[in-house]
């Protein structure tokens, strides 16, 4: 895991500039190459292959270059492929990937199983050829104005040039309504981000952007007793394939069935496991129980695995002394409170693991949320897009009442730009894909490469896993999810593996305590000073902020609840300042 950057000139200092900015990402070795035309950098956090052969920016032959962000967890398979055509110099997943694009050449990420995004300078054909990986784990963005084309792991490298901040005004639209950016947009007017199983060539001052990936629609002829023991299988062989590391990994431990399906199988291959878990400081025991249930089954579930297990709790003072850091590392915006959790949960477990092992992706692949199971009730009454809406979009009527009226677009407006991630046999599946294309990628993923990456750690996902992906979408939604269970073939897949009172649990997500803290007499002051007009000159056209703090009042009063829109504004208002936007 890594930080990339480059730009299609040859500037020393200013690559350097950017090699420094992502410096918190890796400092096992910084690394440059400049040629005319191309200044690439990297920072590596060295987990596969730690000699001093592997560091990047790593060459090729031919005129190649590569850097690479990520893991490819196939690339002992491949590497053998590959051994009669290239011969290899280093043990690195790295090299593979070189070598594969020697001799595939772009068609290379259609073999590649991992998560990454890595961009490769051919002098020879004087192009740049960059990839993001098939679920969108690892982020590449780029600033193009048909001239200058930059790229990085993250927007504030991309910030140490020249180029200008100014606010992407439909972005800010779905931003307040789905509280992310969808791809390829940021908040950014001429900042981008490759979306997930794309590629990018800058070549004779043009950029193509591609979709990879094949795109099987069959379904599998295996029953569900069948599938059930296939897919433990594919499961387990994922988190085998995750594990590969030459550093300390561990797993966090949500209390959550996924998390600990990959702690079931991750105790098949290594004893004395090292797990992470975080809950809240609350005063209230009514509150503790509510927003630490899953903490205390970690704990239970920690025993019933008898894993080295680590702990970790906060309290609103903490999170507010958090907050700054997490604000800065949320240069491309997110608005979800857990952002203070990830950050601090990563900053605890680095001091014990490199890599993290985590259950993500389940919910999205296998049919886990509730919303999945209600849709399958309000599917003749709402189209596709309606559905979406109503399940994702905030609503309207408070967005309207905050909202400048000259920058505000209703949601009839705005909706239809999803429709290309609502496909699928019925609406259910049209909620997975979205959520799967859409939610995972630009919300999840960047959020947690984000708040892991602050700390140097590197957080896998083996439940999307390439392989993992591929049959899960062969299987029928009657598998996944059905008018009385969510997640059926995961859970059954691995219910004798896993503790009983695990079994029987209701799905609680993940969610902190955030609409307690605005109630706190610190953090209302403290939001008070955030949601005002004179806090940030470049943000104060954008909202009515006599409405705003009508909003907030009443949310502490408990006249009203007001979560999401606040803390909308909060983590944008604490993004505008720290980046110095314009409008």
């Amino acid at each position: 895991m890594c930080g990339i950057s480059g730009f299609n000139w040859k500037d020393e200092n200013k690559i350097k500039g950017m090699v420094s900015c992502l410096s918190y990402r890796g400092g096992d070795a910084l690394g440059t190459f400049l040629d005319e035309g191309i200044s690439l950098g990297h920072n590596r956090l060295s987990v596969i292959d730690l000699s001093s052969g592997a560091n990047q920016p790593m060459l090729g032959g031919s005129g190649l270059a590569i850097v690479f962000n990520g893991e490819i967890y196939n690339f002992h398979e491949l590497r053998k492929e590959l051994e009669s055509k290239y011969q290899f110099k280093t043990k690195s997943d790295t090299e593979v990937i070189l070598a594969g694009y020697r001799v595939w050449g772009k068609s290379v990420v259609e073999r590649l199983n991992g998560m990454f995004s890595f961009a490769i300078y051919d002098k020879q054909e004087q192009s740049l050829f960059c990839a993001r990986d098939h679920l969108g784990m690892k982020p590449l963005y780029y600033f193009w104005d048909g001239k200058k084309f930059i790229f990085a792991s993250e927007i504030p490298a991309i910030l140490t040039h020249d180029v200008p901040r100014i606010l992407n005004k439909e972005a800010l639209n779905h931003y307040f309504r789905i509280l992310f950016v969808p791809e390829p947009m940021t908040l950014f007017k001429d900042i981008y981000k490759l979306p997930a199983s794309h590629t990018l060539l800058l070549k004779d001052g043009e950029i193509v952007i591609e979709p990879y990936g094949k795109k099987d629609s069959s379904r599998t002829n295996l029953s569900y007793e069948e599938s059930v023991k296939a897919l433990k299988e594919k499961v387990v062989k994922a988190v085998e394939r995750h594990l590969i590391a030459d550093v300390p990994v561990g797993v966090y431990l949500s209390g959550g069935i996924d998390s600990s399906i990959i702690l079931a199988a991750a105790s098949r291959f290594h004893k004395n496991i090292k797990t992470f878990t975080i809950g809240f400081d609350l005063e209230d025991n009514n509150d503790s129980s509510k927003f630490n249930a899953d903490f205390r089954l970690a704990e239970r579930t920690a025993k019933f695995f008898n894993t080295e297990h680590h702990p970790l709790t906060f309290s609103v003072e903490e999170a507010m002394e958090a907050l700054g850091e997490v604000s800065r590392h949320n240069s491309d915006p997110i608005s979800n409170p857990t952002s203070i959790a990830m950050f601090l949960l990563a900053r605890f477990a680095r001091k014990e693991v490199t890599v993290a092992l985590t259950g993500n992706a389940g919910d999205e692949l296998f049919g886990g949320y509730e919303r999945y199971r209600t849709a399958l009730w309000a599917r003749y009454l709402y189209t596709r897009s309606n559905l979406f809406a109503k399940f994702m979009f905030e609503k309207d009527n408070k967005l309207s009442r905050i909202i400048a009226t000259e920058f505000f677009l209703p949601s009839s407006k705005i909706k239809k730009y999803y429709k290309k991630y609502l496909h699928g046999g019925d609406a259910v599946e049209a909620l997975m894909n979205a959520d799967r294309l859409a939610w995972l990628p630009e919300h999840f993923f960047m959020l947690s490469d984000k708040m892991s990456m602050a700390s140097a750690l590197e957080e896998r996902m083996p439940l999307g896993d390439k392989e993992l992906l591929a049959f899960s979408q062969t299987l029928p939604r009657k598998y996944k999810v059905d008018l009385s269970r969510t997640k059926k073939i995961l859970k059954d897949a691995f219910k004798d593996d896993l503790p009983e009172f695990l079994l029987d649990q209701p799905k609680r997500g993940w969610f902190s305590p955030a609409a307690k803290w605005f109630r706190n007499k610190e953090f209302a002051n403290f939001a008070r000073g955030v949601l005002r007009e004179s806090y940030y000159a470049g943000s104060s056209q954008l909202f009515n902020w006599e409405a705003l703090h009508e909003m907030l009042e009443k949310h502490i009063s408990k006249e009203e609840y007001n979560l999401t829109p606040l803390w909308a504004v909060l983590t944008f208002q604490l993004w505008a300042k720290e980046f110095k936007i314009e409008i």
